[in-house]
């Protein structure tokens, strides 16, 4: 299907909205630690957390965005009303759990919606199995590794603090952890930005406006920054309660080691081009620094709660889009 230009237009703002209302739901995982210990102001923390969302492009190549564009769903499948409908589908699941706040995965809601979209115009064969498989091993995958490298820091800090007094170790990670909370800005912002990038991009290649070839026009890039950074400038006060103290208090050097691993696994990730959740990677992190010093410190009905949210996202976005998709087709 051809889309006239003014509804080009619209479907490509539908898609930075989505990415303006992920900075919304994810600024959480970029500024709960930085908050919760206190750091620094939620104000001046969601600057901080928006400006190294906007700049990730700098630092990583573009492997996330393509593997939405075309290792999810088949590429040739894809039309506007595939986007349209996978759109609204994680749209609608990201402002349902934000308004609860629960931190759900942005884009575990997406990858849902576009495969919901996808099975509902092609059935089976439309699915890209190399893709989803190692997306869905990521939701297992990426939160193992942010818990495992946060308590490996968590010992390293131990052991290099062992001859300063508390106040000190204090001091020192209030100033480091401006440095991680960076470091995991950059990340979230080089992973989930890049999600839209590939949805835009598809976008404009199913109406043949990039040639034969797949890519990523410079200006996606920007503007999928963009509207990533505004949104986490407006923040998520909701989950940032859940992720800063209800799932477990944290000091200083628990928070730089929290951001620190989950920044690391990102990183990671955004260079293997699997497109991981922050939220499942952050709140990894947090329960392993958790855990670190007992098991009782981590609030496991919280914990729970979130890892349950995880499973439910990529169904439910799903079903949302998939029904979507069903209601634009009736109406052609």
């Amino acid at each position: 299907m051809t889309l006239a230009f003014p509804l080009l237009v619209a479907l490509i703002g539908v898609a930075l909205l989505f990415d303006f209302l992920n900075g919304l739901h994810d600024a959480a995982n970029s500024i709960a630690t930085v908050v919760s210990t206190r750091v620094l102001k939620p104000q001046y923390a969601v600057v901080w957390a928006a400006f190294f969302n906007f700049i990730a492009f700098l630092f990583f190549g573009l492997h996330v965005a393509n593997t939405v564009g075309k290792g999810i769903v088949d590429a040739h499948v894809i039309d506007a009303a595939v986007i349209f409908a996978a759109l609204i589908g994680a749209i609608v699941w990201n402002v349902l759990t934000w308004l609860l706040g629960i931190p759900s995965s942005s884009s575990h809601a997406l990858i849902g919606g576009l495969l919901g979209a996808g099975l509902a115009k092609a059935g089976v064969s439309a699915v890209v199995w190399s893709g989803v498989i190692k997306t869905v091993s990521a939701i297992f995958i990426s939160p193992a590794v942010g818990l495992i490298l946060a308590l490996v820091l968590v010992l390293i800090v131990a052991w290099t603090s062992v001859r300063l007094t508390p106040m000190a170790v204090d001091r020192r990670y209030r100033k480091l952890q401006l440095i991680s909370a960076a470091l995991y800005s950059l990340g979230h912002g080089g992973n989930d930005a890049q999600k839209t990038m590939g949805i835009i991009a598809v976008l404009l290649y199913s109406q043949g406006l990039l040639g034969a070839e797949f890519s990523v026009p410079l200006w996606v890039v920007l503007a999928c920054q963009t509207a990533m950074g505004l949104g986490t400038l407006m923040g998520g006060w909701r989950i940032v309660h859940t992720m800063g103290s209800k799932i477990t208090r944290l000091t200083p050097a628990q928070g730089f080691c929290a951001e620190t691993g989950g920044a690391i696994t990102l990183f990671l990730a955004t260079i293997g081009g699997i497109p991981v959740s922050t939220t499942h990677t952050i709140t990894g992190a947090i329960v392993g620094v958790g855990a670190s010093r007992r098991l009782s410190a981590v609030r496991w009905n919280i914990a729970g709660s979130i890892v349950v949210a995880w499973f439910v996202t990529l169904p439910c976005a799903g079903l949302i889009s998939a029904a979507t998709y069903g209601l634009v087709a009736l109406l052609r």
